[in-house]
């Protein structure tokens, strides 16, 4: 069994080395490549301030995170849940970076020591789309993931997100990524960034050629031959079948 969980946080601001903490996180779990519907989600109060700024990010207010719970009354049941899963996170070094500061003010260790191992799908989507923009909301345009709902951030929101991002970016020879618009990323294309096809959906007819066809293919064949003094490559390939 393939166990893996899909992980997001909001917080006050940008750097846990500076006392910012996490005011909510949203686990996604997913068995076998199928969601399981067993989300995690909490808001959390970080006992200190949110930077403008991260407000306007993801909609928290200071107000409505007063009575939330705390890290430390909640860690032990975010740690079982994430334990023995791999994790997947975007852009996972900020996440885990948060993770490990508020893991650290509570002796637990650092959150790797916790899981079964840690996979950054902004890693990923660099190496799958070299140069191109590969935010969250990018990634939903190129790999047809309807993130319109989506107008602040959110914890759980961003997680489902990248459950489906993370599918259709794993999806194997099931379907093919084209490039479209040919924009580098930075959003100023002026088309979709990719187009979708889906060769399952396709039932290729096989068409056998009529006599008069056949005989044609046949005296061209004949032609090429007489044309390379008899070097031509089918026949050696035909001799080796």
């Amino acid at each position: 069994m393939t166990r893996q969980i899909f992980l997001d946080t909001e917080t006050t601001g940008l750097s846990p080395e500076s006392g910012d903490r996490i005011i909510e996180i949203g686990c996604v779990e997913m068995v076998n490549r199928r969601l399981t519907g067993r989300h995690l989600h909490f808001y959390i109060n970080p006992q200190r301030p949110s930077h403008e700024d991260a407000v306007k990010i993801h909609g928290l207010t200071d107000e409505f995170l007063a009575d939330k719970p705390v890290f430390a009354a909640l860690a032990d049941e975010i740690l079982d849940y994430c334990r023995g899963a791999e994790i997947i996170i975007h852009n996972a070094s900020f996440d885990i970076g948060f993770l490990d500061a508020e893991l650290r003010r509570l002796d637990k260790g650092r959150f790797r020591e916790h899981v079964d191992g840690v996979l950054d799908t902004l890693v990923m989507a660099r190496e799958m789309f070299p140069g191109k923009s590969n935010s969250l909301d990018a990634l939903c345009r190129r790999l047809e993931v309807d993130n319109t709902h989506r107008t602040l951030h959110g914890a759980l929101m961003d997680a489902e997100l990248l459950a489906e991002v993370y599918i259709n970016m794993t999806r194997g020879q099931d379907a093919l990524l084209i490039d479209a618009d040919g924009s580098d990323g930075d959003g100023a294309g002026q088309g979709v960034d990719a187009v979708a096809i889906d060769f399952s959906a396709f039932e290729l007819p096989v068409l056998q050629p009529t006599p008069q066809e056949a005989e044609a293919f046949e005296k061209a064949l004949q032609d090429l031959d007489k044309a390379s003094g008899g070097k031509v490559v089918w026949k050696t390939m035909e001799a080796v079948i």
